[in-house]
C-alpha cells in the first residue's frame, strides 16, 4: 500500500490534471487534508510540501496554498533558442519543418528586412513542441547575404536561431508583442481552436552586418507566458 502522504499527493494531481483544479485555485487546507484522509497534519503537510516543492503548488504565506500555473514562460529581456527554452525546463523538445523555401519579397517583407521588393529572401515555417504539444509557431524571412547556407540547414538539429546567431552573431533586436486570434492555418498547425486566444511577437534582429532576419512567433496563450525580472539601483 503507498504511504498515506502519497495518496494524497496522487489525489491532489489527479484533480489538477483533470481541471477539476486550475490554475490560481486554492487547494484544500493541510486540516482539510487531514480530515478528509483521516491523516495527522503532518502527513497532510508532507503531502502539500512536496507539490510545492515540485512546482505544482504555491504557497503563500497568510492566505494559503495554491495549484500553479504551469505554462512555460519565456523571458522578455532576452532571446534564447526555443529549443535551449524547452530543454532548460527538462522537457523533451522537437520540431516540424512546414516549410523551406526562396520567396520575393513583397511589400511588408521588403520594409522589414530594408532590401527592396522582389528581392530573394529565405522563407522556413516551423512548428516547435515541447512534449509533443505545439507551442510556437515560427514564420521566419531571412537575407541570405547575411546566411547563404540556410536553405541547407537540418532544422531536426538545429534552430534558426542557433544558426544565426553562429554566422551573424546579434548586436540588436526589435520585438512587439500582441495578443491575437489565429488564423485557421496556424489553428490547424499549433492544434489550437480558431477561438483560442494566441500571443504573437513580432521579432527583427540586426548582427553588425545588417537586419539578419524578421519572425512571427506565435504562442498559444493557454500553453505559453512571457515575464521577467528587473532589477532596480537603490537610491542612497
Amino acid at each position: 500500500m503507498q504511504p498515506r502522504f502519497i495518496q494524497i499527493k496522487s489525489s491532489l494531481l489527479e484533480q489538477i490534471e483533470n481541471a477539476e483544479m486550475k490554475p490560481g485555485d486554492k487547494v484544500p487546507s493541510e486540516n482539510q487534508l487531514a480530515e478528509s484522509f483521516g491523516v495527522s497534519r503532518m502527513t497532510a503537510r508532507r503531502a502539500l510540501s512536496d507539490l510545492v516543492a515540485e512546482g505544482i503548488l504555491l504557497r503563500s504565506q497568510g492566505l494559503g496554498t495554491f495549484v500553479a500555473d504551469h505554462r512555460p514562460m519565456t523571458s522578455m529581456l532576452e532571446i534564447k533558442s526555443i529549443n535551449d527554452e524547452i530543454t532548460q525546463r527538462g522537457h523533451a523538445y522537437s520540431n516540424q519543418l512546414i516549410s523551406l523555401e526562396t520567396v520575393c519579397a513583397d511589400e511588408q517583407q521588403s520594409a522589414w528586412l530594408c532590401v527592396t521588393a522582389n528581392s530573394n529572401l529565405f522563407h522556413t515555417k516551423i512548428v516547435h513542441l515541447e512534449n509533443n504539444l505545439p507551442i510556437q509557431l515560427e514564420d521566419r524571412w531571412v537575407n541570405p547575404l547575411w546566411a547563404p547556407e540556410y536553405l541547407q540547414l537540418d532544422f531536426s538539429r538545429i534552430t534558426a536561431n542557433q544558426y544565426l546567431s553562429k554566422v551573424a552573431p546579434l548586436t540588436q533586436a526589435d520585438h512587439a508583442i500582441e495578443a491575437i486570434l489565429p488564423s485557421q492555418a496556424s489553428a490547424t498547425l499549433l492544434n489550437i481552436p480558431l477561438s483560442q486566444p494566441c500571443l504573437q511577437i513580432s521579432r527583427r534582429t540586426y548582427s553588425a552586418k545588417g537586419i539578419v532576419s524578421h519572425a512571427l512567433l506565435t504562442h498559444p496563450g493557454n500553453r505559453y507566458r512571457m515575464g521577467g525580472h528587473l532589477d532596480f539601483p537603490q537610491r542612497k
